[in-house]
């Protein structure tokens, strides 16, 4: 089976800058991959020029077997693209937007209309886009991005700016397009949101991959501690030291937490003495690799 998106050794340079320096990866069909990294990383430079919207410098692209450059007419009933930023015509109502679009692609009205129902819009479907919400707009421009069934669909922070409930709402759909047989990729700030949804992940900076591979994978490949926390005064920080010399134990006034490789015997000294109220274990997590490998800097 040809691969729906295979890269190797891609580069694209603005002046002085590489942003993006040999990468090479390969996404299988059906997959959910996500393109992780800090601002300026290459991760939107990369996803342009896989869709097609920038030319590379050099390197090799391909999407189901054929280059995305020049613009390939055939490729682009087979993708679906919700950019970091959509633009709607103006004064229309969400049914008719969805409709233009689908109309691009021969698409009858019925469909637009089912997939407004798909992503939850079919009660804003005589809504101008401009009074929807932000996550409204955000599941419409998703819905676009879907009518005319693509195999192959690429979010570039689909939850950017969205509330919580907002963000969550959004998961069971993307879930729901992976789950129907379609190859995702994603690139998103959110580590947790990339953790539950992406089958794998690669982590970009200065234009590189620095890692790939699932999510559970590189976790637990990161050489870090596991923390351990209680309510603050159900031991006393000097017999917490004492009592876990080979941990580090730090006390805010909140809480109690002792950072160990070995969380085991620290859990049972705890049990011991009655301590564990409002325990709370946390090993490490994909925020903690990203930020292993791309450093705590902050990036403007």
């Amino acid at each position: 089976m040809t691969l729906p998106i295979a890269v190797a050794d891609l580069t694209k340079a603005y002046g002085e800058t590489r942003a993006v320096d040999g990468v090479s990866f390969q996404v299988e069909a059906g997959e959910f991959f996500g393109i992780l990294g800090p601002n300026g990383a290459g991760k939107t430079t990369t996803l342009e020029i896989i869709e097609g919207l920038r030319r590379p410098d050099s390197g090799e692209v391909r999407v189901f077997g054929a280059s995305p450059w020049p613009r390939n007419a055939d490729q682009l009933p087979r993708i679906g693209v919700q950019l970091q930023a959509s633009s709607f015509f103006e004064r229309l109502t969400a049914r008719e937007q969805i409709r233009t679009f689908a109309s691009l692609y021969r698409i009858p009205d019925r469909r637009a209309d089912e997939m407004l129902a798909t992503v939850g819009l079919e009660a804003k479907a005589n809504t101008r886009t401009e009074q929807l919400s932000g996550g409204e707009m955000q599941r419409l421009s998703i819905a676009c991005s879907l009518v005319h069934g693509p195999e192959l669909v690429f979010l570039d922070e689909p939850t950017a700016a969205l509330d919580p409930q907002g963000r969550r709402n959004l998961w069971d759909l993307l879930r729901e397009i992976n789950g129907a047989g379609r190859t995702v990729v994603l690139t998103t700030h959110h580590l947790d949101e990339a953790e539950i949804l992406c089958d794998r992940v690669a982590i970009m900076d200065h234009g590189k991959i620095l890692s790939a591979g699932p999510p559970a994978t590189l976790v637990r490949g990161l050489d870090s501690a596991t923390r351990i926390s209680v309510e603050s005064g159900v031991l006393p920080v000097a017999e917490a030291r004492l009592l876990f010399q080979a941990a580090a134990v730090e006390d805010d006034g909140v809480s109690l937490t002792i950072a160990t490789d070995e969380p085991a015997p620290v859990l049972a000294a705890l049990a011991d003495r009655h301590a564990l109220r409002g325990l709370s274990v946390r090993g490490a997590t994909l925020e903690d690799v990203f930020l292993d490998l791309t450093g705590r800097e902050y990036r403007a």
